[in-house]
């Protein structure tokens, strides 16, 4: 049998649809990937065979810089940035207003050649980002049955009466004001609208008998994978959804780094590990400031900096580890707290190694899913804008002091996660192999 993984060209996107891909490799069979060039090592690093397929403007092979993205792609992402320094709602304000072109980009020709690259494969399965509108749009309007995986957190499907980008709850430290969230709103209702007429063009040229879409942002594929825990999602959002299932989390197995080997071995005080994922890692403010209260703790830090300049961190102690890239998976494993953006794969891969969180959000879903950690108790959140350095020293030290029910109950998720991993359950629902099938996904 085949798979085909279909995948922006973005490191973040493709580690975990890649790593849900290992259970097909495993069990003998034949998977092609269909992604940019710029990812294309990692393809390979997997073993995986990979179909040449542009579904946007930008990259991002791991840590990402404006200056390396084509015209105009350049300036969009600087805007985002400069929007994260202005607060939440500016930031959600922005991406709203970017979201035709980001989300569905070149739409005909896209969904075209997705259309030749699958009967060039001819997969047995298909799986699909969920972000990947334009290449959903091809499956949709060719009758191709698909996985159409959510690698973010759930709300980035809306249901009910909810709205594609504007966040449907916010954790405590993120209050906006009430008429600011007013004009967001409107505006993601308008953009909402557009993005849906876009849509229905595009379906309309490529299959003139299909159904058009009320909503293009709710429209999910034959049946929904969501990588993320059910266990933290609200029962009465559960309801909501189509045919589906929680995958948990999709977390990949890292070659061995003789560096950080070492620096494990060592042993000591207790590990923090700090990362603001590919994109967010720009905001040097904010890991100066993480920088600053970790060096009034008693702690070993390992600290990816991404595109953050070391000299902008201040001091770095000599037990520290800072590079610009770091295995996240082999460190959280042995890490006793995180503090993260609250990217998806971030929070999933430290739930999956029972790590508690200090968490900054800054855009899209990380809000969401921000909360959610709250409402669990399995992390706190700080607004990352204005968090001075002893109030993160403060909310890390409850953190390396977690509550000891708290603890007990992130270690039973953890084994969770950890006893039928994501890659086997996805593989379950789209095969429907009764021996790999989990009883959640029944």
């Amino acid at each position: 049998m085949t798979l085909l993984v279909i995948s922006p060209d973005y490191a973040s996107h493709l580690y975990p649809l890649a790593t849900l891909a290992t259970a097909w490799q495993q069990a003998g069979e034949r998977v092609v990937v269909a992604t940019g060039p710029a990812t294309d090592a990692i393809v390979r690093q997997f073993g995986f065979e990979r179909e040449n397929l542009v579904l946007g403007r930008g990259s991002n092979p791991g840590v990402i810089r404006a200056e390396d993205q084509p015209r105009g792609e350049d300036d969009s992402l600087r805007g985002f940035f400069d929007a994260t320094r202005r607060g939440a709602v500016e930031t959600l304000a922005f991406q709203a207003a970017a979201r035709g072109d980001d989300l569905l980009w070149d739409p005909l020709a896209v969904a075209r050649e997705v259309q030749r690259v699958v009967e060039r494969v001819r997969p047995d399965q298909v799986v699909v980002d969920h972000l990947a509108f334009s290449a959903r749009l091809a499956l949709r309007s060719s009758g191709v049955r698909h996985g159409d995986v959510v690698i973010g957190h759930p709300s980035a499907l809306t249901v009910g009466g909810e709205v594609y980008g504007y966040p449907p709850v916010w954790p405590q430290a993120l209050r906006p004001d009430p008429s600011a969230l007013t004009d967001l709103r409107q505006l993601c209702e308008r953009v909402r609208d557009n993005f849906t007429k876009q849509w229905n063009d595009a379906l309309a040229t490529l299959n003139p008998g299909a159904a058009a879409s009320e909503d293009a942002f709710a429209e999910t594929g034959d049946v929904l994978l969501l990588n993320y825990p059910g266990e933290l999602h609200p029962a009465e959002r559960t309801a909501l959804l189509p045919t589906h299932a929680f995958l948990g989390s999709a977390v990949r197995t890292e070659a061995r780094d003789p560096e950080v080997d070492a620096w494990l071995a060592t042993g000591g005080a207790p590990i923090i590990y700090v990362s603001l994922g590919s994109f967010l890692s720009v905001r040097s403010d904010v890991l100066a400031r993480i920088a600053e209260a970790l060096r009034g703790l008693d702690v070993r830090v390992a600290l990816a900096s991404g595109s953050t300049p070391r000299d902008l961190l201040g001091t770095i102690p000599e037990s520290w580890l800072v590079r610009e890239m770091l295995p996240q998976v082999t460190l959280l494993a042995s890490s006793t707290v995180a503090v993260t953006h609250g990217g998806n794969n971030s929070v999933t891969e430290a739930l999956t190694a029972g790590v508690p969180m200090l968490v900054l959000p800054m855009s899209t879903d990380q809000f969401a899913g921000a909360a959610a950690l709250e409402d669990a108790n399995f992390g706190e959140v700080l607004d990352p804008n204005s968090a001075t350095p002893d109030e993160l020293r403060t909310v890390l030290e409850r953190l390396l002091s977690l509550d000891p029910d708290v603890r007990a109950r992130l270690e039973a998720l953890s084994d969770s996660l950890t006893t039928q991993p994501g890659a086997l359950r996805a593989r379950a629902v789209l095969t429907g192999d009764t021996q790999v099938r989990d009883p959640e996904l029944a």
